[in-house]
């Protein structure tokens, strides 16, 4: 390798609407982890919330094709957990409800990743 490769957490050279979807990555990981905290319960699908959502973000910020797919996947998952045929099958309710706030930040998650500037960049730039 004759260049070093600079990892970083947040890459302020990419568009905003995927700097600002890292931001939301991380802070639904770093709330949930709050939340486990808080109640002592450590439950096995929420660190693998917390650790997919942070590495979805870190893999965004260091444009990586795999950082992009997870990324998608952590935005569309609150959805599909919403539904009583997953919460049945893996035991667990998404921790952040169903309130209208939490609803507004899932769809503007959503909507980051897929909006054309995002996926333009992604495709161009990521490896």
């Amino acid at each position: 390798m004759s260049r070093m490769e600079r990892r970083r957490f947040l890459n302020p050279g990419q568009p905003q609407t995927l700097l600002i979807a890292v931001y939301l990555l991380y802070f639904n990981a770093g709330y949930l982890l709050f939340l486990m905290l808080i109640n002592a319960t450590f439950p096995v699908p929420y660190l693998v919330l917390v650790a997919a959502g942070a590495a979805a973000g870190y893999g965004i910020a260091n444009e990586r094709k795999w950082g992009y797919g997870l990324g998608i996947a952590m935005a569309i998952l609150p959805f599909l957990m919403r539904f009583d045929a997953i919460v049945q099958l893996i035991g667990y309710r998404y921790p952040f409800g169903s309130d209208v706030l939490s609803l507004l930040f899932e769809i503007a998650l959503v909507a980051l990743l897929l909006h054309p500037q995002s996926r333009d960049y992604q495709r161009i730039w990521f490896k």
